[in-house]
């Protein structure tokens, strides 16, 4: 039997993927949906068609507002593959990856690419000791596996995650020693220029606010414009030392999570050699797409913040007007169009508000920067002294972004720490040739690899 096509192949079973395969289904296209966890909900919503009470009373009404999505996504007649792992992805938008051990196969008419966000790299002096992860892990283990610190725990950084997770440790009963907040009260006034259009976005803006009356109602030692971050301990985490407004402190810690935002997650986008722009706003590279989230790929999409960074809710629409696009109903979209500009109105503030300063995206010499391979920042500047121009080369001076993480945790560094120091914007500097396999695949796999029997029904 030859193999036949599928209309769409969604890679990601988040906000956007999930509401992409509601909208493809509803407009008669055949969907398969690739999902690297165990059940429906990406990182935002993640386990929630498992959560109960207690769970949604710790993390908000947000997130447990994806369980309706989920169940509709569940019941809308689009083939779901969990555990599935994409190793490979070509330009002609065929699929290989991996379930329970075996390589397979899928063919697309379409491809959405919807595997939303990484945390954002903050390399600080003493970030790979034990004690020490990051916000989304910690937020990770709790929507996953309802697990929290045994113990008081300091959280250091900035953004709308690192309140929130604050704020759900609070509801969990976790002591929260420290808040070490690196924006700061006058950051507002350098982003006036974008208070009067986030006003749009005004309930947002208002679910931000509570979360921060929760954490000054509950009395937490608050930080604001925290510098010189660094994390002390010999064997492990022991204290977070840094200076604030004036004065310089040192919190006894054996847990700290850090976070500085989230990023797009472009390692299938970066192997399929799609055009990407850097963004000024964000300090991240952007996949170029148009209006209807198509890349510079025709027939591949990318939806929700793995195009660029907007939240569950511009996710969801971003995800329903590709569908839109691929069902070929551009004239549906009119109303869906303008949800979305209301949707993104308040982002242009919070990118402004919590922007990560200069010393964690261009650290000092001593701090590492590839975890995998140990690279140094100093190291990567050594090498632009030696001749090296671009993250790519600096594999061949000194195995960075070689490890298996391959360049996700100290891309962005790298591209950032090289275009300071040769003086040339990041764009000119680019970022890592990414190349398949993107998660590990052995030559038995490799070998028996074949046609999905999705495919084939």
């Amino acid at each position: 039997m030859s193999n036949v096509a599928i209309d769409l192949i969604i890679i990601g079973a988040g906000p956007a993927g999930m509401s992409a395969a509601l909208e493809a289904r509803s407009q008669g296209l055949s969907v398969v949906v690739l999902d690297e966890q165990a059940s429906p909900g990406g990182q935002i919503y993640r386990q929630v068609l498992q959560a109960d009470g207690r769970s949604r009373a710790v993390l908000g009404e947000d997130y447990y507002a994806g369980a309706e999505l989920a169940a509709d996504f569940m019941g809308c007649g689009a083939r779901y593959l969990p555990n599935a792992a994409i190793w490979q992805v070509t330009p002609q938008r065929e699929v290989h990856y991996l379930v329970e051990g075996q390589a397979r196969i899928l063919q697309g008419r379409h491809l959405l690419i919807a595997t939303g966000a990484l945390e954002r790299p903050m390399p600080i002096p003493g970030w790979t000791l034990p004690g020490v992860m990051t916000a989304g892990a910690g937020q990770i283990l709790l929507k996953s596996s309802a697990m929290v610190p045994a113990g008081p725990v300091v959280l250091a950084g900035c953004g709308p995650l690192f309140y929130l997770l604050a704020v759900q440790y609070l509801r969990a009963g976790i002591v929260i020693d420290a808040l070490v907040d690196t924006s700061h009260r006058r950051d507002l006034l350098k982003a006036w220029r974008a208070i009067p259009g986030a006003l749009q976005g005004w309930r947002d803006l208002l679910k931000g606010a509570r979360l921060l009356v929760e954490l000054k109602r509950a009395g937490i030692r608050h930080f604001r414009g925290a510098a010189h971050l660094r994390i002390e301990g010999a064997d492990r985490a022991r204290a977070l030392s840094f200076d604030s407004e004036g004065q310089h402190h040192r919190v006894p810690a054996e847990l700290i999570l850090l976070h500085q935002g989230v990023v797009p997650h472009t390692q299938i986008s970066r192997s399929l050699r799609l055009e990407h722009d850097w963004s000024a706003s964000q300090l991240c590279w952007v996949p170029r797409r148009n209006g209807f989230g198509e890349s510079s790929a025709a027939g591949i999409f990318i939806a929700g913040d793995g195009g660029a960074i907007g939240g569950a809710k511009v996710a969801r629409l971003e995800g329903q007007l590709a569908a839109l696009a691929i069902a070929g109903r551009h004239g549906q979209a009119h109303g869906v169009r303008k949800a979305l500009r209301r949707a993104r109105a308040a982002r242009p503030l919070i990118d402004a508000l919590y922007r990560p300063p200069a010393e964690h995206c261009v650290p000092a010499d001593d701090v590492m920067v590839c975890r995998c391979e140990e690279v140094s920042a100093g190291d990567i500047r050594r090498y632009v002294d030696l001749g090296c121009l671009g993250p790519n080369q600096t594999k061949a001076f000194g195995r960075c972004g070689m490890g298996p993480c391959q360049g996700r945790q100290c891309g962005l560094s790298v591209t950032q720490i090289i275009a300071a120091h040769r003086r040339v914007p990041p764009a000119e500097v680019g970022y890592y040739r990414i190349r398949p396999p993107l998660k590990p695949i052995t030559l038995a796999q490799l070998a028996g690899e074949r046609h999905s029997p999705e495919e084939l029904s």
